[in-house]
């Protein structure tokens, strides 16, 4: 069965991009050296044609945006909120889930440049929210910001979770969302869209490694009903999960599971799901993929798979299931 993939940019204002310049487009044949049209996905735009039409070259890309720090706050000292004002364009374009941006604190320092998904993006305010899970070096700069401060983002960015595709068509549906500590954030424009499609939502939340849940005034309105379950164990879905998990299935007839977290949640799901044979269940989950450039330029986002293929995560939207079918760990 051929795998569907698609370029999260294919038909958008950045499209084609650098990749197309570089005969390395995810979608058109042509623009990866075929002398004949077989692009892998129809967006309903013809790559090919928008780029010799765009002199043979890349359309502009994404813009840099200095953006004045409204609030912050600092959560166990290593969990930090920064709430900024953008132009109201890029509020919208940020709105739909699996959006995130590169931010840092310093116009001149590229280098600090850190991908973060979207908490929250108010489009009557024009106020973006973020959530940062301090980590490294990077991210501990960002500790420095205070209210009052300009903060240097890069933006729009589409493809912080994969399986959009399944998520944009539930509607009228008993649905089951699995969060798990940092990944409650990107976690909040999903349960969003979920309610706007009228969706029932289940969601399994595991605040670890934090006490308590720090985005629980951004699900108010959502009707969600939540579930305190610990996710993982040493490793594994704990058994309590997979009790919850499996009886949720049966009894509300769930067919669709987004899983906010680290990918072994995602793993541990997909062949817990493969043991109950319900490889029908569709999913959608974040998308973990070390990113530096986020146009795959720099080649931090690939993965090898069997068959030696390789796949530009930052771009590529696919199933959660192909993420990890067949990929190549060694």
């Amino acid at each position: 069965m051929r795998e569907i993939v698609e370029c999260i940019d294919s038909g958008t204002e950045f499209c084609p991009c650098k990749l197309a310049e570089a005969g390395e487009c995810i979608i058109c044949s042509q623009l990866q050296g075929s002398c004949f049209c077989d692009c892998l996905n129809w967006k309903g735009v013809c790559i090919y044609h928008e780029y010799t039409n765009n002199g043979s070259k890349a359309k502009e890309g994404r813009k840099t945006y200095s953006c004045l720090v409204r609030e912050t706050e600092i959560y166990e000292k290593d969990l930090l909120l920064i709430k900024f004002e953008v132009p109201h364009k890029l509020a919208i374009d940020l709105v739909k889930a699996g959006s995130f941006i590169f931010i840092r604190p310093d116009e001149d320092n590229i280098y600090f440049d850190v991908p973060i998904s979207i908490l929250e993006s108010n489009i009557d305010t024009n106020i973006i929210s973020i959530m940062i899970e301090i980590r490294g070096v990077k991210t501990k700069n960002l500790l420095e910001v205070k209210a009052g401060n300009k903060i240097i983002i890069r933006g729009p960015y589409w493809n912080g979770v994969f399986g959009l595709n399944d998520l944009n068509s539930q509607m009228n549906n008993e649905v089951l969302v699995l969060a798990r500590g940092i990944g409650m954030a990107p976690m909040v424009p999903v349960i969003r869209k979920l309610h706007q499609n009228n969706n029932n939502i289940n969601l399994i939340l595991d605040n670890s490694p934090y006490k308590e849940c720090y985005v629980k005034d951004y699900l108010k309105g959502y009707g969600s009903n939540i579930i305190n379950e610990v996710l993982l164990d040493k490793g594994e879905l704990s058994d309590e999960a997979k009790v919850k998990i499996k009886s949720l299935i049966k009894e509300k007839n769930i067919k669709y599971v987004h899983i906010a977290g680290a990918d072994i949640l995602t793993v541990k799901l997909i062949e817990f799901l493969n043991s109950l044979n319900r490889k029908d269940i569709k999913l959608s989950c974040c998308n973990n993929i070390k990113m530096c450039c986020g146009e795959g330029i720099c080649g931090s986002c690939t993965a090898r798979f069997s068959g030696h293929r390789v796949k530009r995560f930052c771009k590529v939207q696919t199933d959660p299931r192909k993420v990890f079918e067949g990929r190549r760990f060694i």
